[in-house]
């Protein structure tokens, strides 16, 4: 029984709830100024990066220009004091001639007084390098390849009257891939210290510059150091036109009366003046009829290796030093003048390349009238092809006159889109029509014929041309034309704007004014397009929809330049000339010229689409009476409050990003500070990771999916782990499988300073990513291999008047999405949506899916179909933005490009590992070569060969056993690996086909599957295996030996599952080696072989019965011969002592005359001499 008292005391949470509320409302309000600070500082500070050579890290304002490509030998004495890290010192370890020097700066403050605040907070910038696939996928694999890199603190070089520190800075090396030439750097913070935002730099090889007497000189021309006002003031803004994504250098013309352009290879970050070294002639004649000279350069295009320019009516090209490209002796020397014959008028770009290659068009006039010209670059090499090859399009249409004004060429499809200008014979009246000239079957159509007037749109959004419209008396004159290889528009534009899907049937879009002429246009290839006119206005529109927005000049305009103005902006100036206007990572920015107090300048600076639409809308207001007051409300246009994106999947199976991270070897000094030394050991990691991945793209797998596997592996083994007091146990389990322990003992060194070096190298540190997950938006582009499919939901609020009735048909009606794909015949999407009517919202599933029907194999990342999926809620356009800390951002609209076909990072590769366990399992035994190559494990001739093979997924790790069908064929051999021969395909087919009756065959299997035509057989995981032959006409067969051990082989093996394999775009194709021993030999060799064996075991045989019959005659005829030999040296020793004897008895003689008269006494009887024997 529990007896409760009376009264209680009274509790004390009421008070202490009390006391936490107070305590909150004091820090809300401490903490209030602070993140208006944060806000302020996260908007007005920016990243700083420039280059620093090898030589010159810690020195003070220096900025190297990206000139040197190769890698320099300056850290390999560094490494070889590293006895005692977790490196290879038999390995050369090497540097990039580049670093990255990083710090801030904030608006009003001093940057190093910055920088030190930073680190001392806890700062440290992240670096994430992006390198860009080449063009030439034939020669450089396509690839999506990050690095990320952690900067490192570095003393500035020079005298400090302080402790420790007065400047410094952040370093990473700058690193450099061969086929790479356009570098993306992401700077971020890792969270400590001030708030500031991301910042993306391009850091690109300039292949026109050259280093001579320390000094940087351009190979185009002499840099020019002044700009001039005059240089922009007549000519207006002029188009920026460059290969997207892979241009490492932009050009811009159309300086008056200059043979100069402006060049970077920043984007504009910085630029330079140059005045080009061409001859500047201008031939005139009968067929180029030109109105006079100037020296302007009217059309500069840029791509990956080669710039072009079109000065009157002369072409020049001229390609850079890229030795990370191509090879060295393929760059200019001088501008080359093209088509010398011709009367070019206007050249035209391609934005995307095809098939390995660039393109640019040339557009002629004169004599070869309705004639283009087709100019192909790949590795810097270029020519041009005259098109049609038999005829003229003005041919064709039989037309006295005819014109082609503007042209665009499908690379995807070989066809050109041609705007083409008529007109009879004695008459005044001038058509246009839209030709498609298609290269492959030399075929032309008119696809469309332009109204001679603007239709009549008033009062409408959009309008469909059907020819029974009402038209103005403002005549249509086209300038252009505009196609969009992603999501399939075309547009024609001029004093007008059309636009297209199917390019034979258009809409004219009304809110496009025909009092102004589009001088050109610009894609971000992302959804949006901007409009620049002949007076420099421009307009944005968003594609697929139908509202054309002026952004200036307009009241929007204004009112954002007059808020910069009064925030003292040192982008915008009172006077301002615009240059160009492009854009970058989907952002807009305008190229302007300033002119200040008659100091000129050159800025690039953002243009705020989003801003500008939102004061647009700002005035639009209507009056409600609240309590008998008028407040004016504002309308809200959007149909949604919140667009979320939900459910992403991680983006490296779709984006196939490759990425590793690389952190700076840790420092033993208390302060924190890097030394030269350390730098140079980050240099040779990171080189020697990235030569880690370029040697991974091997047939045979490793044990582990990783490229860092080899580096590591060999820093587990005994020699470390027995100086730790390990003991190691049998090989069933080596000390490789002993976790932790010498990454233990390297940090336990450290820890205790006494590593040599002074630093102390973390292996985990040096990995490879395959984790990364989504950020909360679309990837900038989708890969999409057969049958594969992409899921995310969408989320959305509708506005609050929604809710009142509480039907879900009303929320679902007030925010529709809709889901566009550029190629319904290639790829599907699919809605879901999930109503939930007590928040007002929709969730919507999508689903996107490829068919299979769009794309046969190919190679991984070659040939890919580009398409897109766009998604749009209804009557967001221009309506809908979401407040970020950067600003403002649209909302409503999102365009993804789409690459259907075999994904890059996708690989086959021979499982040697599970090959040589099943072959062991299969064949009960397995027997290795005499002398065992780790890398190439030998197998038996006489056994069952079964082969197995792993598709490995570089991008996510991922890697299986290939389950599918293939076909496998021996394309070379020989005995040794330097005899190696590729064979013919006549002696393919005969070394592989069942077909083959020339008793050539080197292999054969039980299946029966085969090819179509039977020329082949097919194979698969379940395959019974395949028996080796080498059949008297196949070149294994008869194989003479090179020592006492069996003859062997060096196959060279193909293996390709194109035409066989319907489960996949991809066509894997595996060239390896595959090592044969125990070859048997021919039958004539070895009759050969036994009868000279046989021979010469008989006669053995024969001499040792012959020896041992004759041994004992021998042998006492040895003993005779040798008591001979005795008895005469015996007798010959007797006589010399008897001589001597009479020799010194004769002055005896002579005294006594008795003696010599007593006879003779005999001589002594001879001693037999014992020979041993009785």
């Amino acid at each position: 029984m529990v007896c409760w008292p009376v009264m209680s005391p009274a509790s004390p949470v009421w008070q202490r709830v009390r006391v936490l509320w107070v305590l909150w409302a004091l820090l809300t309000m401490l903490l209030e100024p602070w993140k208006t600070w944060a806000t302020d500082s996260y908007n007005q500070c920016s990243w700083q990066v420039v280059l620093n050579k090898f030589e010159t890290v810690g020195e003070n304002d220096m900025n190297d220009r990206f000139v040197d490509q190769e890698p320099v030998d300056t850290v390999a004495n560094v490494f070889s004091m590293l006895v005692d890290s977790p490196i290879d010192v038999r390995e050369k370890y090497l540097g990039f001639p580049y670093y990255l020097k990083i710090n801030y700066s904030c608006v009003g403050q001093a940057s190093q007084d910055l920088v030190r605040k930073g680190h001392l907070m806890g700062l440290k910038p992240l670096v994430l390098v992006t390198f860009q696939y080449p063009v030439n996928f034939y020669r450089w694999k396509m690839e999506q390849l990050q690095i990320e890199m952690e900067a490192a603190p570095f003393r500035s070089k020079g005298q400090c009257l302080a402790e420790e520190v007065c400047i410094m800075n952040w370093y990473t090396p700058m690193p450099i891939k061969n086929g790479s030439v356009v570098m993306r750097v992401d700077i971020s913070s890792n969270g400590l210290g001030p708030f500031i935002p991301p910042k993306r730099f391009y850091v690109n090889i300039n292949g026109f510059q050259k280093r001579e007497n320390n000094e940087i000189r351009f190979t185009v021309g002499d840099e020019l150091f002044e700009l001039k006002k005059h240089y922009f003031q007549k000519e207006g803004s002029r188009p920026l036109w460059y290969t997207l994504n892979h241009s490492p250098v932009l050009i811009l013309g159309g300086i008056s009366n200059e043979k100069a352009i402006l060049m970077t290879d920043t984007n504009f970050e910085g630029y330079s003046l140059v005045e080009l070294s061409i001859d500047s002639c201008w031939v005139g004649s009968y067929y180029c009829p030109l109105s006079g000279f100037s020296a302007t350069i009217y059309d500069a295009i840029s791509t990956e290796s080669t710039l072009f320019i079109r000065q009157n009516q002369l072409v020049y090209y001229f390609t850079g030093s890229y030795n990370t490209l191509f090879k060295r002796n393929q760059d200019s020397s001088r501008w080359v003048r093209v088509l010398a014959s011709e009367c070019i008028k206007r050249l035209c770009p391609v934005y995307l390349g095809s098939n390995g290659s660039e393109y640019i068009l040339a557009l002629t006039t004169g004599k070869h009238e309705g004639y283009i010209h087709l100019g192909t670059i790949r590795d810097g090499r270029v020519s041009f092809q005259m098109l049609p090859e038999k005829w003229s399009v003005c041919e064709k249409l039989m037309v006295s006159y005819c014109s082609i004004n503007w042209a665009v060429f499908v690379s995807d499809e070989l066809n050109f889109l041609l705007l083409l200008e008529t007109q009879e014979q004695n008459s005044t009246e001038k058509s246009f029509f839209l030709i498609n000239y298609n290269m492959a079957s030399q075929s032309m159509d008119v696809l469309y014929k332009l109204p001679k007037f603007i239709p009549e749109g008033r009062d409408r959004d959009f309008l469909v041309i059907l020819g029974k419209e009402v038209y103005t008396s403002t005549a249509m004159i086209p300038k252009g034309l505009f196609y969009n290889t992603f999501n399939n528009y075309l547009y024609i534009w001029g004093n007008f704007l059309l636009q297209s899907y199917t390019r034979s049937h258009f809409i004219f879009l009304v809110d496009f004014p025909k009092e102004s002429v589009i001088k050109y246009v610009v894609n971000s290839f992302q959804g949006d397009m901007v409009l620049v006119t002949e007076t420099d206005e421009v307009w944005y529109f968003l594609e697929g929809g139908y509202d054309v927005h002026k952004l200036f000049p307009s009241k929007s305009w204004n009112t954002h330049v007059s808020l910069q103005v009064m925030q003292q902006s040192s982008l915008y100036a009172s006077k301002e000339i615009m240059v160009t206007i492009f854009y970058e990572n989907s952002q807009l920015y305008q190229l302007v010229y300033l002119l200040k107090s008659a100091v000129g300048r050159l800025v690039k600076r953002p243009v705020p689409v989003e801003k500008l639409l939102m004061y647009r809308h700002d005035n639009r207001h209507t009056f409600q009476l609240s309590e008998m007051i008028r407040v004016p409300v504002f309308e809200n246009f959007c149909p949604f409050t919140v667009m979320r994106l939900r459910d992403l999947p991680n983006p490296q199976a779709y984006t196939r990003q490759e990425r590793y991270r690389a952190r700076p070897p840790m420092i033993i000094q208390a302060s924190g500070f890097h030394s030269e030394n350390s730098l140079a050991v980050y240099q040779g990691l990171v080189y020697y990771l990235l030569w880690l991945h370029s040697k991974y793209d091997k047939p045979y797998a490793d044990p582990v999916h990783d490229p860092t596997w080899r580096w590591w592996k060999s820093k587990t083994n005994d020699e470390v782990l027995v100086r730790m007091g390990y003991t190691c146990p049998p090989p069933p389990s080596p000390c490789a499988d002993l976790p932790g322990a010498p990454q233990d003992y390297y940090f336990y060194l450290s820890s205790n300073s006494q590593t040599v070096g002074g630093v102390y190298i973390d292996m985990s540190s040096y990995k490879k990513i395959y984790d990364l997950k989504a950020d909360y938006d679309l990837p900038d582009t989708i890969f999409l291999d057969k049958g594969t499919t992409y899921n995310f939901s969408i989320f959305l609020t509708a506005q609050e008047d929604s809710l009142d009735v509480g039907s879900a048909l009303l929320v679902h009606n007030k925010v529709v999405l809709s889901v566009v794909v550029a190629d319904p015949t290639c790829i599907m999407a699919s809605l879901k949506q999930e109503v939930f009517i007590n928040r007002n919202s929709v969730l919507y599933k999508i689903r996107l899916q490829d068919k299979g029907t769009c794309y046969d194999q190919g190679i991984s990342g070659h040939h890919l179909k580009k398409t897109s999926l766009t998604i749009k809620v209804v009557g967001s356009s221009g309506h809908c933005f979401m407040n970020t800390h950067i600003g403002p951002r649209m909302q409503g609209s999102l365009m993804v490009p789409v690459l259907i076909g075999c994904p890059p990072a996708k690989r086959l590769a021979f499982d040697i590992t599970y090959t040589v366990a099943n072959h062991r399992k299969q064949n009960k035994r397995y027997f290795d070569c005499v002398v065992v190559d780790p890398e190439m494990p030998c197998f038996l001739f006489r056994d069952m060969f079964y082969p197995f093979f792993l598709i490995q997924d570089l991008a996510t790790g991922d890697s299986g056993s290939f389950t599918g069908s293939y076909v496998l064929k021996v394309v070379g051999g020989g005995p040794t690996v330097d005899t190696i021969r590729d064979y013919t395909e006549d002696e393919i087919y005969r070394y592989n086909s069942p077909l083959d009756n020339t008793k050539s065959l080197i292999w054969k299997t039980e299946d029966k599957r085969t090819t179509p035509d039977m020329a082949f057989h097919i194979l698969s995981h379940q395959s019974s295996g395949i028996e080796w032959l080498c059949l008297e006409n196949s070149p294994c067969h008869d194989i003479v030996p090179r020592n006492i051990f069996a003859p062997e082989f060096f196959f060279k093996v193909l293996v390709s599952n194109r035409g066989v394999d319907n489960s996949t775009y991809c066509d894997y194709q595996l060239i390896f080696l595959l090592h044969i021993h125990g070859l048997p030999l021919s039958n004539k060799r070895s009759l050969f072989i036994v009868i000279v064996s046989a021979s010469v075991l008989v006669g053995l045989v024969t001499f040792y019965i012959i020896f041992c019959i004759l041994w004992p005659y021998m042998l006492k005829a040895w003993l005779t011969l040798r008591w001979k030999i005795n008895n005469i040296m015996v007798s010959e020793s007797y006589y010399t002592y008897a001589t001597s004897t009479v020799a010194f008895s004769t002055p005896s003689q002579s005294s006594s005359g008795e003696s010599s008269k007593e006879p003779p006494k005999e001589p002594p009887k001879e001693t037999p001499v014992d020979t041993g024997q009785s």
